[in-house]
């Protein structure tokens, strides 16, 4: 990557958290704002888990809890190989 597209990119970034940094600043509940994304977030294990609709709501919540927490082990697993990989990288050994 050239240094053009360096800088280009790294003033996209900046350009993006000036952009985050404005929108908190005005936010009066931050909570409530970002509850809509989260709300979107969470309603994708509800329709993974059942896209027929046809388990009752306890059940369809049972499973999306877990559904849930098995997209946050597999995101601890991929994080913990990464760690491990770039560890090894800095050892000058390859990852295992």
């Amino acid at each position: 990557m050239g240094f053009l597209a360096m800088s280009n990119a790294a003033e996209r970034s900046m350009r993006a958290r000036i952009a985050a940094h404005s929108l908190w600043a005005k936010t009066d509940d931050p909570t409530a704002h970002t509850a809509p994304a989260r709300r979107a977030f969470l309603d994708r294990f509800e329709r993974e888990v059942d896209p027929e609709n046809r388990l009752t709501s306890e059940e369809r919540s049972r499973r999306a809890e877990h559904a849930r927490k098995a997209y946050f082990q597999r995101l601890a697993l991929a994080s913990s190989r990464a760690r491990a990989a770039k560890a090894a990288a800095r050892r000058g050994g390859g990852a295992e």
